[in-house]
């Protein structure tokens, strides 16, 4: 769990109101010779040997959303604020205490500690503060680095004095406070924020300057990426218990894309811990003795975007058939276990702003599937896919390669949708492919994803045209739309300064997408990992990349390997 801390000494940015969340930790019953004795104190040393089933893409923090590019960001940067995994406030980190806002959240200011060095030797100043939200505000498509997502609306920063710098916006930008505190708003030495797409690609990774707890020393592409505990680290969120150097030596971030190989090295003991147990095994690990630790990811939900646009779903009857057309509990008991709970929201029930759905919202009837495709005027052909005007209503979705079992969930998709007439082709590629092919809506209209973000923004993460824009909803050549209230929704989300606005917005969007079928929520997605009994310590970041600053190995054991 994460180190101890009191309550607030500040109110927290974001507010009361936003919901508790918590890490579900299943633990069978361990092996007497493997037990960690209760109260053990932290042993210095080791390093963790630890799997992902991916390699990462990049480490420019804007564009590291990706869960193996965040594994490695959330620890080896440190960032002007830190929230609480668990109740979702802020806390001081690089910065001294929480931001002075104006009355419209259109300007933050900030009052930097002391001190802090970079994995270069370089010196974290006011300006190269500054310097960082210039190129995450701005981006730099010269250099192929991407605006941030999460910093909306930024207008410029300047420096006060030499431990103060403020941040200015255009219009309000309430989700300021939080984005700060994500790994996506890491920062970077003065040298690092001169590299270009590739100087933050495989290949360069050394190349890299942090100021966290952990530094990339070595690096073997597409298999291992080697960080090491920082010696002179003592920059610490104040409120920890645990200050100074990481416990930890460092952590091997291995790649290896056979599950079945992940699996067998951990239960073998020949590494200590493993990302993305698949729902199948969950009950194997707990047998084995094993920890089990299933982190939840506090957003937008695993869910299907049905694109408006697209000529095939722009009458509401034919996306109102699909949604009823799908048996989510049929999803969950085939593929799943109870760690992935039944959506009852657009959001996680641990997300700010969750709304309950109405108890309607996503009623699984196949006979009044069949029968608003009658009424739309769809008649099934010979093949038994249904046709209208000369036009089959054949859809594709995409697979979605870092959601859990995407192809199998989609799979089941297909069979639900076969049964009332509709085909569905399940897009083929790697995750290159999938993000090309995602933003062409002639070839994925039906759309499988997922976003984590602890803060309201993050369905505008997901929706907004200038994010991700999972429902394609905006055609710049043409003009046209597929439901241009969802924008203007989203819009006051993000972009209105008193958190109450924004949580009745965020109300309004998640009836809206249910009253035009526009969005299938399925499950609360968490990220599982499995660890051998010796790992302890461990916690992860709100939304569920993990955080090894506190991790200990309670046999001292680490194998560790230079790349």
């Amino acid at each position: 769990m994460p180190p101890s801390s009191p309550g607030p000494t500040r109110r927290a940015v974001l507010g009361a109101g936003l919901g508790l969340t918590g890490m579900l930790l299943l633990s069978a019953c361990t092996h007497p010779d493997t037990a960690v004795p209760a109260g053990a104190k932290p042993v210095p040393g080791g390093v963790l040997d630890y799997f992902e089933p991916q390699s990462w893409t990049v480490l420019y923090p804007p564009a590291g959303g990706f869960y193996p590019n965040g594994g490695i960001l959330n620890n080896i940067t440190a960032r002007l604020l830190y929230q609480d995994p668990q109740t979702l406030k802020l806390y001081p980190w690089i910065a001294t205490a929480l931001p002075r806002i104006n009355a419209d959240a259109t300007e933050y200011t900030f009052t930097l500690r002391p001190g802090i060095t970079y994995s270069d030797g370089s010196a974290l100043t006011a300006q190269n503060v500054v310097d960082n939200f210039e190129l995450y505000g701005r981006g730099d498509k010269a250099r192929g680095l991407a605006v941030s997502e999460q910093v909306t609306n930024y207008a410029g920063g300047e420096v006060l004095d030499e431990h103060t710098v403020r941040f200015r916006f255009s219009k309000p930008a309430p989700g300021f406070a939080q984005a700060v505190s994500t790994m996506n708003s890491g920062l970077l030495a003065d040298a690092t924020l001169k590299l270009d797409s590739a100087g933050f690609g495989p290949g360069s990774a050394a190349k890299i300057a942090t100021c966290g707890p952990f530094a990339i020393t070595a690096e073997r592409v597409g298999t291992l990426l080697s960080v090491r505990a920082r010696e002179d680290y003592d920059w610490a969120p104040p409120h920890f218990k645990h200050q100074g150097r990481a416990y930890l030596d460092g952590i091997d971030y291995r790649v290896n894309k056979e599950y079945s190989v992940r699996i067998g090295s951990l239960v073998s003991g020949q590494v200590q811990g493993v990302r993305d147990i698949q729902a199948p095994d969950q009950a194997r690990i707990k047998d084995k003795g094993l920890q089990l630790v299933a982190a939840p990811t506090n957003g937008v939900n695993n869910n299907i975007s049905l694109r408006s646009r697209h000529r095939l779903l722009a009458d509401i009857r034919v996306r109102r058939a699909l949604i009823a057309s799908i048996d989510r509990q049929r999803i969950l008991t085939k593929l799943f276990t109870d760690t992935y709970p039944l959506a009852t929201g657009v959001v996680a029930r641990g997300a700010a702003g969750y709304v309950k759905a109405p108890d309607d919202a996503w009623v699984h009837d196949v006979d009044r599937a069949n029968a608003l495709l009658d009424e739309a005027g769809w008649v099934r052909g010979a093949d038994g896919i249904r046709v209208k005007d000369g036009a089959r209503l054949a859809l594709r979705s995409n697979t979605a390669l870092p959601q859990p079992r995407s192809k199998e969930v989609m799979t089941l998709v297909q069979e639900d949708f076969a049964r009332i007439g509709v085909g569905l082709s399940i897009n083929d590629g790697d995750q290159v492919q999938q993000d090309l092919d995602s933003q062409d809506i002639e070839k994925v209209q039906v759309y499988h994803a997922m976003v984590a973000r602890a803060d309201y923004d993050v369905v505008a993460s997901e929706w907004s045209i200038n994010n991700r824009d999972a429902l394609a909803n905006h055609d710049e050549e043409s003009g046209a739309w597929g439901d241009e209230e969802v924008e203007r929704i989203l819009a006051r989300i993000t972009g209105s300064a008193k958190a109450a606005d924004r949580e009745r917005a965020l109300a309004e969007f998640q009836q809206h997408v249910i009253d035009q079928a526009l969005v299938l929520p399925l499950f609360e997605e968490p990220q599982v990992f499995g660890f051998r009994q010796e790992v302890q310590g461990f916690f992860t970041e709100p939304v569920g990349r993990p955080t090894f600053y506190n991790t200990w190995l309670a046999d001292g054991a680490g194998r560790g390997e230079e790349a």
